[in-house]
């Protein structure tokens, strides 16, 4: 088999699958809070002008895949960062002896619907809604004008 090289983006971060895997699940608590982030309902991203933020116990969340993607929104009633793994009220199975046990979700696999905004959290959405407006403006990120389009035809 020939494999096409990629092209390596950041030399100071590795692209091996077992490296990876590794700092995955060694990673400190701190970095595992970034990455069990969900987004925002389309609601919360035009009112914030964010697109994801960490899930945090107290949001309200709305499953979107998987075997519970029909249930209603609920409220997180616990975040296991070592599980990365994250718990919402009424999402329950029953066992073989009868008790009740919740079931533990990803926080890919679920869209915040509700936050539970304190002093901290929303710093961290100024600063997030600042940086993307700043990223937008200075290196002309963002979507492409029927002008630039029109003109990107006319190369060939």
């Amino acid at each position: 088999f020939i494999t096409r090289a990629r092209m390596k983006y950041n030399s100071a971060v590795t692209s091996a699958r077992r490296k990876c895997r590794k700092a995955h699940f060694s990673a400190p608590s701190s970095i595992r809070r970034k990455i069990m982030s969900a987004s925002l309902s389309k609601e919360l991203q035009k009112k914030y002008g964010i697109r994801s933020l960490p899930v945090r116990k107290e949001d309200e969340v709305q499953i979107v895949r998987g075997k519970f993607a029909k249930e209603p929104a609920g409220k997180v009633t616990s975040v296991y960062r070592r599980r990365y793994c994250i718990y919402i009220d009424r999402i329950v199975k029953e066992k073989a002896n009868g008790a009740q046990v919740n079931v533990p979700i990803h926080p890919s696999n679920v869209q915040i619907t509700k936050l539970k905004l304190d002093k901290d959290r929303k710093d961290l959405i100024d600063r997030k809604k600042a940086g993307r407006q700043g990223a937008d403006k200075s290196k002309g990120k963002g979507k492409h004008s029927e002008k630039d389009v029109a003109a990107m035809a006319d190369v060939d």
